[in-house]
């Protein structure tokens, strides 16, 4: 073996598991882009209740817990949107599609954007699906680990 050749650096290579078990959700999320992923909950007919709240998708639900356990969530997602200066999902959808596997901390940031804040604001984890954001980043995903 040669000693002085330099192994490339593959900034993929400690995603690829992490990838692989989401990719089983882009056949859904592809499907759901123009479907109600959710529905607003308002009690019992006869008991009339002070609030709704949202009832999502199962799968949709399985998602973003299968993300929230992978190496692809970012804390510091915010920092993403500043540096790129990203402003709406017509820029979102630009950087995902220009990507490329150096640019995966964008990736990252973007998906978690929409995993973790929707957490505490809801509209975004189905926002991420009928936007085309998380299918986008799927797509994005599987092209970078080939």
């Amino acid at each position: 073996m040669d000693m002085h050749r330099k192994e490339r650096f593959d900034p993929m290579e400690q995603y690829r598991p992490d990838i692989a078990s989401l990719l089983q959700y882009l056949p859904w999320m592809e499907e759901h882009r123009t479907q109600q992923v959710f529905s607003e909950y308002q009690g019992e007919p006869d008991k009339p209740q002070s609030f709704s709240f949202p009832v999502y998708d199962s799968t949709l639900l399985r998602f973003v817990k299968t993300v929230q356990k992978t190496k692809l969530v970012d804390q510091n997602y915010p920092y993403v949107y500043s540096r790129n200066r990203i402003r709406n999902e017509q820029d979102e959808i630009r950087l995902i599609r220009e990507a490329r596997p150096k640019d995966i901390d964008d990736l990252r940031g973007i998906l978690s954007k929409y995993v973790l804040g929707g957490m505490s604001k809801g509209r975004l984890w189905p926002e991420g699906v009928s936007s085309g954001v998380f299918a986008e980043i799927l797509y994005k995903l599987k092209e970078c680990i080939g």
